[in-house]
C-alpha cells in the first residue's frame, strides 16, 4: 500500500539502491520537525512511518504524528489512531470465513444496487491452507501421501471455494495444502523486511513490511523485524478492504537479554521461559520488544521463535530490530540480493538497525540472563506454566491427587495389545507446530536424538502416537541430508504432513483399543507436543495432561512413554546391551548440531521449494473453477453457506436498543480461551451440531472438524460454547456446553434458540483473562448469532474484545474489584443496560441487576469499546456493515 496522504511535513525523499531511486518517507525529516526520535522503539518507529505516509489530515493528522514523537515522555499515550498494514495474511480455517463473507459482501452490494466489484481487497493478501489436515496416519511411510488424500477427500468442497475465490478476487493468493504453515511460509518467503509499491506517479516506495493476519501467532514475523500481529477475520477483511486498523497508541515492554546460553540449552527452553515471565508481568494489549547483548548470540530463527510466542504472553507482538542476522536469514532463505541490499540501506537510513550502543526508551523493562535458562516444559493447561524438566513428574503427579482425585497412578490392560496404560502415559508425541519447525536447530537436535536412540537400541513406547509434521518442505530437504529423517523414522516420526497437525487439535484418533481404555478407565493421559498451544480439551478429547516441549524432547518423551517419572535421574528406556539409557546418553552437543546444520542446509533448498509456493501438487490443479463477480452458492451445502449478517441491511443502521432483561446463557470462570467459546476440534454426533449435520445427511464418518466447517453458520453457532470441558458455573459440577433454561438443563444453543424465540436478549458472565488463545473470529461470530448482546468479565484478551465488537457485541468489564463473586450471580438474576445508543469509548456503564427473588442492585462497568471507530462499528451493528455501507455510499 502506497502513500495516500498528503505530507504536510515534507518528509518524503529518496535514496539510491542498486543503481535505482527508491522514494520513501524519512524519520530524520519528521524528527527535525518535531522532536528526536532516535530512541524511540523501533515497532514506534514502524508506527511513525506509517502516520507519515498516510497523513491526510482526516483519518490521520500532524497531531497523531506528533503524538507519538511525544510517546517518549510519559512512554504511555491514551491517544487513538488509524494504521494501515502493507497486507494480510490468513490460514485456511480462518480464511474460509472471510471468503464467505466478502462473497456475502457482494451479494449485498448488488442488493443495494451498488458495484459488487468494490469488494475486493486493496492490499495483498496471502492465503495459507494449512489447519485442514489430519494426523489420521502415522508412523509408516505411506503416512503423508495418505493424510494429504483424505484431506482433498474430506475438504474438496472448501478448496473449491477458496480456488474460486484466488480466481474472483484481485490481490488475493493462495498457497495450496501440503506446502506449509502460514507463518513459516510468511516468514521463509512472503515477507520481505521492507516492502515496495508503485505510486500513482509510477515511483517505487518503499517502507517497512507490515501485516496483521488472521491467527494470532501472525507475530512470528516479527522475528524478521516485520511488524505483525494477529486479528480476527472480521478486522482483517475490513483492513483488505482499505480500512484502518484502530488502535491506541501502546505501551510498550523492553526485554533485555543478557548473557548466553548454556551447552545443551535449546531455543524452546529461552522461550517458555520468557513467556513465564511476559505473562506473570503483564502484557495484554502492549507491545514487547527485545533488545540488549544477549541478542547477538540468537539466531533469526531463535527470535522468530520468541516472536511467535506472543499470544502465549499475551503481548500485541514481539517485536525484534533488523541486523546482520536478518540479512544472513534472507540470503538463506532465498530473498534477492537486490531485497537485501534495500533492506540494510533503508534500515540504517531510518533507524530501525540494531545499535548495541543505542538502547532504546520502554514503558518498563524486564531482563533476563540466557545463562541461568534451564531445560523445560509448560504445562499440563497453559503455556505459560512452565516446569523445569526435573519437576514435570511432580507436577503431573500433585495434579493427579489433588485434580483429579488418585491416590497413584493407574494402569489397565488394552485390549488386543498385549501392553496395559495408565495415568500418565505420554499417547501423542508430536514435532508440530511453526513455532518450532522454524528453527532448524531444534529438529536437527530432534533428529540427533533419534539416532543415538536408535543407535542404542531404544524404540517408543507401542501407546505412543508419534508424529513429524514441519511447517515447511526446506524441513525433509535439510533432514533428509543430514541423513536424519531415516533414523526419525525408524522411531517413529514419520512425515504426515505440513500443516498445523496436533498443534490446533488436529491430532487425528487415537487407537480405538487405547481410546477406549482411556475413556473407561478415567485415566489421566498425557500429550507431549512441540507446539504453542495446550489448553484443555485442544489436543485431544482423550488426552487430560498436555506439555509444551522442544522437538528433542519430544522424541525422548516418545522413547520413555511417561510423564510419572523424573526425566533426569531414571532412565528412558534399556539399551539392545541391557544397560539403562539416560537422557544424557542421546543428547546431543550444541557442536554436533552446529556441525550438521553447517552441511545440510542450503539456500538453494529454499528457492527450489518456493518456486512453485502458488503451484500446488496434482490434486489442487485438477481442481477447476472459473471466477465470476458473485459466488453461486451450492444448495443444501454443508462446508459453505450465505451468512445472515446483511439480510435485510439497508443504508442507514437500525437504532441500537437499550438491553433491558437479558439473562445471563452462561457464567464462566477465570481464563476462558477462544477455544472454550469458538468451535474448535471433533463434532460429537449427540451434539447440536452433529445432530444438525445427521439430520442434513451427513454420516458421522464425514463430519469432518468445527475448523473445516468455519463457512457454514449453522454448524458454527451450534458448536458455539461447546468444548467438551468448559464450565457453566450455573451447573454444579457439569462439563461441556450446558446451561439452564426456565430450570431445566440443555445444550446452550438450545437454550439461546429458545430465549430467541421469546425475545429475550442474552448476556455472557465471565473472569480474568476472557478470550485468550487464537484469533478465532467464530469465538464473536457464535456469540453474536446466539443472541449474546453484552459480555461482561473481569478482563479481556485483546483480540477477543476487538472482535466482540466488530459483531456488535457490546464488551464491559467490572471494576471497583467486583466480580461475579463478589455480586453473588448465579444465574437467576436479569440484567439491564440503558443508554446504549448513547455511549462513549471506555465510559462508565450502569448495569441493573434484578435477582429471582425481585430484589435489585446495580453495579458500574466499564465499556470496553475503546476507540472512536469501536464505536462506529457497534452503532452499525459490526463492522463489516459499516464497511459495506461505506462502499456502497
Amino acid at each position: 500500500m502506497t502513500a495516500i496522504g498528503q505530507d504536510t511535513l515534507g518528509t518524503r525523499d529518496s535514496m539510491a539502491v542498486g543503481g535505482k531511486d527508491i522514494a520513501y518517507y524519512s524519520l530524520k525529516k519528521a524528527a527535525a520537525k518535531l522532536g528526536d526520535v532516535s530512541r524511540l522503539p523501533f515497532s514506534m518507529k514502524v508506527l511513525l512511518e506509517n502516520l507519515l505516509r498516510f497523513e491526510d489530515g482526516v483519518t490521520v493528522t500532524v497531531e497523531d504524528i506528533q503524538a507519538i514523537v511525544d510517546w517518549q515522555k510519559e512512554r504511555r499515550s491514551e491517544r487513538e489512531i488509524q494504521y494501515r498494514p502493507a497486507r494480510v495474511l490468513m490460514q485456511d480455517f480462518t480464511g474460509v470465513p472471510c471468503v464467505v463473507d466478502l462473497a456475502a459482501m457482494r451479494d449485498a452490494m448488488n442488493a443495494l444496487g451498488a458495484d459488487a466489484a468494490k469488494i475486493n481487497p486493496q492490499v495483498p493478501v496471502h492465503l495459507v491452507i494449512d489447519h485442514s489436515v489430519m494426523v489420521d496416519e502415522f508412523g509408516t511411510p505411506q503416512a503423508f501421501e495418505d493424510n494429504v488424500e483424505l484431506e482433498y477427500q474430506r475438504n474438496m468442497e472448501r478448496y473449491d471455494f477458496l480456488k474460486w475465490g484466488s480466481k474472483s478476487l484481485d490481490n488475493f493468493k493462495v498457497v495450496p495444502p501440503g506446502t506449509g504453515i502460514c507463518h513459516q511460509v510468511n516468514l521463509e518467503n512472503i515477507a520481505q523486511a521492507v516492502w515496495t509499491s508503485t505510486d500513482a506517479d509510477g515511483a517505487t516506495v518503499a517502507y517497512p513490511d507490515t501485516c496483521v493476519g488472521t491467527d494470532s501467532h501472525t507475530t512470528m514475523v516479527n522475528g524478521l523485524g516485520v511488524l505483525g500481529w494477529g486479528v480476527g477475520g472480521i478486522e482483517a477483511e475490513a483492513a483488505m478492504l482499505g480500512q484502518p486498523v484502530s488502535m491506541l497508541i501502546p505501551e510498550v515492554v523492553g526485554f533485555r537479554f543478557t548473557g548466553a546460553l548454556r551447552e545443551g540449552i535449546t531455543a524452546t527452553d529461552l522461550v517458555l521461559t520468557c513467556t513465564q515471565m511476559l505473562r506473570a508481568k503483564g502484557v495484554v494489549g502492549r507491545f514487547v520488544e527485545y533488545f540488549g547483548p544477549g541478542l547477538a548470540t540468537l539466531t533469526l530463527a531463535d527470535r522468530a521463535t520468541l516472536a511467535n510466542m506472543a499470544p502465549e504472553y499475551g503481548a500485541t507482538c514481539g517485536f525484534f530490530g533488523i541486523d546482520d542476522k536478518t540479512l544472513d536469514y534472507m540470503r538463506l532463505t532465498g530473498r534477492s540480493e537486490e531485497t537485501i541490499a534495500l533492506v540494510e540501506a533503508y534500515a540504517k537510513e531510518q533507524g530501525f538497525w540494531l545499535d548495541p550502543n543505542v538502547e532504546p526508551v520502554f514503558t518498563d523493562i524486564l531482563e533476563l540472563d540466557m545463562s541461568t535458562v534451564e531445560p523445560s516444559l509448560a504445562g499440563p493447561k497453559r503455556p505459560q506454566d512452565k516446569v523445569v524438566l526435573s519437576s514435570v513428574d511432580d507436577v503431573f503427579n500433585a495434579d493427579l491427587e489433588k485434580v483429579y482425585k488418585k491416590t497413584a497412578p493407574a494402569r489397565v490392560a488394552v485390549e488386543g495389545k498385549d501392553h496395559d496404560i495408565g495415568d500418565g502415559d505420554v499417547v501423542i508425541a508430536a514435532i508440530t507446530s511453526c513455532t518450532n519447525t522454524s528453527n532448524p536447530s531444534v529438529l536437527v537436535a530432534a533428529g540427533l536424538v533419534a539416532k543415538k536412540a536408535v543407535e542404542k537400541g531404544l524404540k517408543p513406547k507401542p501407546w505412543v502416537k508419534t508424529s513429524l509434521a514441519p511447517g515447511s518442505q526446506v524441513v525433509t530437504d535439510y533432514l533428509e541430508k543430514a541423513g536424519l529423517q531415516s533414523y526419525l523414522d525408524a522411531v517413529g516420526f514419520n512425515l504426515v504432513g505440513y500443516g498445523c497437525t496436533t498443534c490446533i487439535g488436529n491430532s487425528g484418533p487415537l487407537a480405538e483399543p487405547i481410546s477406549k481404555a482411556i475413556n473407561g478407565n478415567d485415566i489421566v493421559a498425557a500429550s507431549v507436543l512441540s507446539g504453542n498451544r495446550n489448553f484443555e480439551g485442544r489436543v485431544s478429547p482423550d488426552v487430560r495432561a498436555n506439555f509444551l516441549a522442544s522437538p528433542p524432547l519430544v522424541v525422548a518423551y516418545a522413547l520413555k512413554g511417561t510423564v510419572t517419572e523424573d526425566f533426569v535421574s531414571t532412565p528412558i528406556g534399556t539399551g539392545s546391551d541391557g544397560a539403562p539409557v539416560y537422557l544424557k546418553d542421546i543428547w546431543p552437543s550444541n557442536e554436533e548440531v552446529r556441525s550438521v546444520l553447517d552441511g545440510a542446509i542450503s539456500r538453494e533448498m529454499f528457492q527450489s521449494r518456493y518456486a512453485t509456493v502458488f503451484t500446488g501438487d496434482a490434486r489442487w490443479q485438477a481442481i477447476d473453477v472459473t471466477g465470476s463477480d458473485t459466488y453461486t452458492w451450492r444448495a443444501g451445502s454443508t462446508y459453505v453457506a450465505n451468512p445472515p449478517y446483511f439480510e435485510g441491511l439497508t443504508m442507514t443502521p437500525a437504532p441500537v436498543t437499550d438491553i433491558v432483561e437479558a439473562k445471563p446463557l452462561a457464567i464462566f470462570g477465570d481464563s476462558i480461551t477462544t477455544d472454550h467459546i469458538s468451535p474448535a476440534g471433533s463434532i460429537k454426533a449427540s451434539s447440536p451440531a452433529g445432530k444438525w449435520l445427521s439430520e442434513h445427511q451427513v454420516a458421522q464418518a464425514d463430519f469432518n472438524s468445527y475448523g473445516s466447517r468455519r463457512g457454514h453458520h449453522e454448524v458454527m453457532m451450534r458448536g458455539t460454547f461447546a468444548n467438551i470441558r468448559i464450565k457453566n458455573l450455573m451447573l454444579d459440577g457439569v462439563e461441556g456446553g450446558m446451561t439452564r433454561y426456565n430450570g431445566e438443563v440443555m445444550p446452550i444453543y438450545d437454550a439461546a434458540m429458545k430465549y430467541k424465540a421469546d425475545g429475550t436478549p442474552l448476556v455472557v458472565i465471565g473472569g480474568k483473562e476472557y478470550g485468550t488463545g487464537s484469533s478465532r473470529d467464530w469465538a464473536a461470530k457464535g456469540t453474536n448469532l446466539l443472541g449474546v448482546r453484552a459480555v461482561i468479565v473481569e478482563s479481556f484478551e485483546r483480540i477477543h474484545r476487538s472482535n466482540l465488537v466488530g459483531m456488535g457485541v457490546l464488551p464491559l468489564q467490572f471494576k471497583n474489584g467486583e466480580t461475579r463473586d463478589t455480586l453473588g450471580l448465579t444465574g437467576d438474576e436479569s440484567f439491564t443496560i440503558t443508554g446504549v445508543a448513547d455511549l462513549k469509548p471506555r465510559q462508565d456503564v450502569e448495569v441493573k441487576v434484578t435477582r429471582a427473588a425481585g430484589s435489585t442492585f446495580s453495579f458500574t462497568a466499564l465499556c470496553r469499546i475503546d476507540t472512536v471507530n469501536e464505536l462506529d462499528y457497534f452503532l452499525n451493528g459490526g463492522i463489516l456493515q459499516y464497511v459495506l455501507r461505506k462502499l456502497a455510499a
